[in-house]
């Protein structure tokens, strides 16, 4: 079992008598379901359906003071505090950004639990393991007490490419993608039963008419691995972005009507100068490219 600080994750906390439905109100998941034990991945959206912040929502039980934690990308952290008092109004809640106090230790390749800080399994993917909120010098006493070796964040980023799960700022540009574009829809982070959002019209019409012309996909390469950023091309023609990159596995936006012609047609996939080959990984439920419709 391994574990893993991770430095590029901050800490957003809210609470207060009106903080369920306060957020409930704003964020694409349905934060009815988030309990102490089960939390939620969501993000907060521009009007336009744009992703501001995503996160992972977790409840703190009542005997430990109560209250919502958003483990969130810290750089975006004060943003994502400013934005939700934007919201707050009359709302009896309090918002802090507790970044400096908290981070967030990732725990994956085994099964175990401490009574270091607050912990939650990832909702995203069973295969991300459990995270915990705690202060950063606690990190090798909860790695001890999880009977798991402290590695460098290095090794999670590397299992959570090889899985295909996206990380925002390396896969998408936050402000500039939309939910289905960053596969939030395949991780549980849109509740498209729960009502209005932030940003809900947008997405729930880019949901219900299948309209995602563009998301992020695993590939596989070999050999020299290219930087994020690096085009993908097909021939003379662009495709998409590769992202973020880990022993031979990487993420990458494309088109996938593109990418479907350029498997039609035989065609390699290229990202600076390197071949790169689409893997199709088994939370994909969206239609594939060369496979047709999405599968139920």
């Amino acid at each position: 079992m391994n574990a893993a600080l991770l430095p590029d994750r901050g800490v957003v906390k809210v609470d207060g008598d009106d903080t369920r439905k306060f957020l409930n109100g704003l964020v694409t998941s349905d934060i009815a379901k988030v309990t102490p034990g089960a939390a939620a991945f969501g993000a907060l959206l521009t009007p336009q359906g744009k992703i501001i912040a995503d996160f992972i929502l977790a409840e703190a039980p009542a005997a430990d003071g109560g209250g919502f934690f958003l483990d969130c990308p810290r750089a975006l952290a004060s943003t994502l505090m400013q934005r939700l008092n934007f919201y707050k109004l009359r709302a009896k809640v309090l918002i802090e950004d507790l970044s400096e106090t908290l981070g967030v230790l990732a725990v994956w390749d085994g099964e175990a639990s401490t009574e270091y800080g607050l912990c939650y399994r990832d909702p995203r993917l069973a295969a991300l393991g459990l995270r915990c909120m705690l202060p950063p010098h606690l990190a090798g006493d909860a790695a001890a007490d999880l009977g798991a070796e402290l590695v460098e964040s290095s090794a999670y980023e590397a299992h959570r490419i090889a899985l295909g799960v996206p990380r925002g700022g390396l896969d998408f540009i936050y402000g500039d993608a939309f939910p289905h574009e960053s596969d939030m829809d395949q991780f549980g982070g849109v509740d498209f039963d729960k009502g209005c959002f932030v940003g809900q019209e947008v997405v729930s019409r880019i949901e219900h008419r299948g309209t995602a012309r563009t998301r992020i996909v695993p590939v596989a390469f070999d050999g020299f691995a290219p930087e994020a950023g690096t085009p993908v091309s097909v021939g003379e023609r662009t495709v998409g972005t590769l992202g973020s990159s880990a022993q031979g596995r990487a993420l990458a936006m494309l088109r996938l009507d593109r990418a479907a012609d350029a498997l039609a047609a035989g065609a390699p996939f290229i990202a600076g100068g390197v071949e790169v080959r689409l893997v199709k990984p088994p939370w994909a439920q969206f239609a594939w490219p060369g496979e047709g419709k999405a599968a139920e």
